[in-house]
């Protein structure tokens, strides 16, 4: 039975943003959705010494073991907490940006929609290594130095440039598409890397989009079959002194 308390502590001891140390291996897992296969498939190649596992959110919705899939996680995050992290995604943020399709929110009973509520606004906004990585679920936010991101609060528009922020292969910002969503071009993600001291983003959420874009710099993983025909994570080296480009990064279909 899972501990909710135990769990949410431990979320909370993570702080916002995670510093990984320059040790072993750091594999990177897009939006599960659902997917239990890939949740599992992934621990059981690589959930071993010397492997950081870290999830970039998404892990409700769209497929069809989402209560599986998130009970899955934290209890893997209960059982090894320096080993697994998980980060937000927009799926988690329901409480706090309704949206629909919301299969896994709806299907939930009052007690349990605040269970998964109160437990999910402890997840972290963004990982980082000593090479030169960053890693967030959407687009990195708008914000001067890493450690701000320790003070985002939610349903700020850091909080949802992190969250629900997507990419567009242009050089400039469009500020919505049809979706309503905000959209970054090149321009805005060569700023704000500049400014946080990163060569390249590991991220999730955007289903149509290249996988690796923006010289290189950038690539985009969804690990969920309720999305693709392919399910992709990334695999880096930790302990390499300078990671510049996707080329450094095994990117691995599982």
């Amino acid at each position: 039975m899972l501990n909710f308390t135990y769990v949410r502590d431990l979320l909370a001891r993570d702080q916002r943003l995670i510093r990984l140390q320059a040790k072993g291996k750091a594999v990177f897992v897009g939006d599960t959705h659902g997917d239990l296969d890939a949740t599992e498939t992934v621990f059981r190649k690589y959930f071993k010494p010397g492997y950081t596992l870290i999830f970039l959110g998404d892990y409700v919705d769209r497929g069809p073991d989402s209560r599986e899939n998130i009970a899955y996680l934290l209890g893997k995050k209960a059982e090894a907490p320096d080993q697994v992290f998980l980060l937000m995604g927009n799926h988690e943020g329901y409480c706090s940006v309704p949206f629909s399709p919301a299969d896994f929110w709806e299907s939930l009973a009052p007690d349990e929609n605040d269970s998964f509520s109160d437990i999910f606004q402890f997840l972290s906004f963004a990982v980082v290594a000593e090479n030169g990585l960053i890693a967030v679920h959407g687009v990195p936010p708008d914000v001067n130095t890493l450690e701000e991101i320790n003070t985002i609060q939610l349903c700020s528009e850091q909080w949802h440039q992190l969250t629900w922020g997507d990419f567009t292969e242009v050089k400039e910002k469009v500020d919505t598409g049809l979706d309503g969503r905000q959209k970054f071009g090149q321009d805005y993600f060569m700023s704000v890397m500049t400014r946080l001291g990163r060569s390249v983003l590991i991220r999730a959420h955007q289903a149509r989009i290249n996988p690796v874009i923006f010289d290189k710099k950038c690539i985009t993983l969804i690990t969920s079959y309720a999305y693709a025909f392919t399910r992709l994570i990334a695999i880096a080296d930790l302990e390499k002194p300078l990671i510049n480009s996707a080329d450094d990064i095994e990117i691995v279909e599982i």
